[in-house]
């Protein structure tokens, strides 16, 4: 895989580029503690049906970097949403299929719902992906407090400190509890692992968890973003929600009962067995929910 660098807003994004250029547009978001490597089996289902196909690494990890040492290393939510409008603003891409699951889920949800002439359409993992800050104080029911254990380290420095010395060890235990159900091997791990080297990936993952509980203050370049995401803005662009009935570490019931936060057509798909990286322990069907928008 030769990677594309370009300059789009704070970030020099290093992404891959698949298909050809007058190709219907698709942009996949990965999650944490994943990289671009969750969609080696999707892209050429996509490529061949002909899109175009953009898999960016997020801020924070892999070959993607800050432009200034003076910006805020933030993983809160609105940066996500701004990195994406910014990328497709400097590839030229006035809308695509917009697809992803965790942290990229949540960056396509923004987008689809604040931006919705951008997104042609959304397949977003867990559904409505975007945090509620303002009831995050509240306790969740004890199943999820116990899955949510790693977001509550990280609020301390143990957990900082954790993450920094024992990145490659911690995240592999994430992607055993995570995808319970999933065999991979240690060269399909390590192949992702490398992107967790990247200078900014502990403190952009640090803020993420942080501040979506109000911890710490955000990037003041988003704040308008961020109010606009407090008022849980509905989403109105062609969506599929899915969900792998056997992730570790959302809640039984998925995403069901989402479809309150959709406006427009709408529908949810449960892959049975598959966990929290859904894109590539299912890309057949993670594919398909895309081509069913182009």
């Amino acid at each position: 895989m030769v990677l594309n660098h370009i300059n789009a807003g704070v970030l020099d994004v290093a992404y891959d580029d698949a298909g050809a250029r007058d190709g219907k547009p698709v942009i996949l978001l990965h999650g944490f503690p994943y990289d671009i490597h969750s969609y080696d089996a999707v892209t050429p289902r996509l490529v061949a049906a002909g899109c175009r196909v953009i898999t960016p690494y997020l801020r924070g990890y892999g070959p993607t970097r800050f432009l200034s040492p003076d910006t805020l290393r933030s993983g809160q939510q609105a940066v996500l949403g701004q990195d994406l409008l910014d990328l497709m603003d400097a590839l030229d891409i006035p809308t695509a299929v917009l697809s992803g699951y965790d942290w990229g889920g949540r960056a396509a949800c923004i987008v689809a719902a604040l931006w919705p002439e951008r997104a042609r359409g959304l397949v977003s993992c867990n559904g409505y992906n975007m945090q509620n800050i303002a009831a995050s104080a509240r306790p969740a029911p004890p199943e999820m407090e116990h899955k949510f254990w790693y977001q509550y380290y990280f609020h301390g420095e143990r957990g900082r400190a954790g993450l920094e010395a024992n990145r490659h060890a911690y995240c592999k235990l994430l992607w055993r509890l995570w995808s319970p159900n999933w065999t991979f091997d240690d060269a399909t791990y390590e192949q992702t692992a490398v992107s967790f080297e990247n200078p900014d990936f502990v403190d952009v993952v640090i803020h993420s968890y942080r501040h979506r509980y109000a911890l710490v203050p955000g990037d003041a370049a988003v704040e308008e973003i961020e109010a606009r995401l407090a008022e849980q803005p509905k989403i109105s662009v062609p969506t599929v929600a899915m969900d792998g009935s056997g992730d570790g570490v959302m809640s039984a019931k998925g995403c069901a009962g989402h479809e309150r936060f959709f406006t427009g057509p709408y529908r949810r798909e449960v892959i049975p067995s598959v966990g929290h990286n859904l894109p590539q322990e299912a890309p057949e069907e993670f594919a398909r929910a895309i081509l069913s928008l182009i």
